[in-house]
């Protein structure tokens, strides 16, 4: 993976040192969860209904206690890799895919038993619930492709097709979904009524977004990106308010809407990047939060600011793997770290 140095443009913004002086309220790991093997690991998220964590690793997901750090159960009996978690609590539902098989599974809430597998296509990985059109969004990576599931009947009944590499898909609570094309340098806006592809934004200064968030109020999505910055777009339009410095290998984004803050989980520095959002179009990049090389996938809390990130112990001295540009982890390390704000 080609790094390149970030280029910074904001409007209507001077970035200054006295910009970079402000901070955010100081985070702190309060409890860290052994997850242990698989060691393979992708989304991590958090459900309020259930106060629950789910992460994806391996052929299963480990189920935590999003206060105790107690783990309360897994879903497991997966072929293939785990990747992406949608929770539907009305209808006692949560889904999965698994990449290798192209697949995606329900399961039920209650018990955690898998109850169906529902076919999607190759390389099923980020999976999103929509609101609006009661529907799950399964986006599938390498075939450009999004797959709908109903909750109600566990059945596919559209696939969408979009062209490119995709990456994470965000609801905007407004009947459109906004995905990240990684291969195009785009995001794209999608009717879920419909299930067709409304708007392409392009982003030309973002190398393959991957990290996706959205504030809603404001009408504007966080999309992080491997060279380094983060880019703002107006979610009506897709216009480019600021493009804000991050660190190295981000690879998820959240927004705090409480404390309006954005943040984005870098695994190849270990850090976590922290922007400030002190209007609709002024955004801050503030100091950054230490936490340990790997941790590059995070959920978040936001009721409480609580964040919650995955991660594993780097192997001493291992080099970086030419195709990633990962570093190495130690078997069974894996482990799921809270952190509190300040305040």
């Amino acid at each position: 993976m080609r790094i390149l140095k970030p280029i910074v443009a904001f409007v209507g913004l001077a970035f200054s040192c006295a910009a970079i002086a402000q901070t955010a309220p100081d985070y702190r790991v309060v409890k860290k969860v052994a997850l242990g093997a698989p060691d393979r690991w992708d989304y991590v998220v958090f459900d309020a209904g259930s106060n629950r964590v789910f992460v994806a690793h391996g052929d299963e997901l480990t189920v935590v206690d999003a206060n105790s750090g107690d783990i309360t159960g897994h879903v497991k009996s997966f072929p293939g890799i785990t990747h992406g978690v949608a929770i539907v609590t009305a209808s006692n539902r949560g889904y999965t895919d698994e990449s290798e098989g192209g697949n995606a599974a329900s399961f039920n809430l209650k018990t955690l038993a898998v109850e169906k597998r529902i076919r999607a296509a190759e390389d099923a990985d980020a999976i999103t619930f929509d609101p609006v059109s009661n529907h799950v969004f399964v986006i599938n990576g390498d075939s450009g492709s999004i797959t709908v599931i109903d909750p109600k009947t566990d059945a596919a009944v559209a696939t969408i097709a979009v062209g490119g590499k995709l990456e994470y898909g965000v609801p905007g609570g407004d009947g459109k979904l906004y995905v990240n094309g990684a291969a195009k340098r785009e995001v794209l806006s999608i009717d879920t009524a419909t299930n067709t592809v409304l708007a392409r934004w392009p982003v030309p200064a973002c190398e393959s977004p991957h990290g996706l968030a959205i504030d809603a109020a404001s009408h504007r999505l966080f999309v992080s990106c491997l060279n380094e910055n983060l880019n703002v777009l107006d979610s009506q339009n897709g216009q480019v308010i600021a493009t804000v410095p991050i660190g190295k290998g981000s690879d998820a984004v959240v927004f705090d809407p409480k404390r309006k803050l954005v943040f984005s989980s870098n695994g190849k520095d270990g850090t976590i990047s922290v922007i400030a959002e002190k209007d609709a179009k002024t955004y801050v990049a503030l100091k950054p939060i230490q936490t340990a090389i790997s941790a590059r996938t995070m959920g978040i809390n936001p009721a409480t600011g609580r964040l919650f990130l995955a991660t594993a112990h780097t192997a001493p001295g291992a080099a970086p793997d030419k195709k990633t540009g990962r570093v190495p982890t130690q078997p069974g390390s894996l482990e799921l770290l809270f952190l509190d704000p300040s305040e």
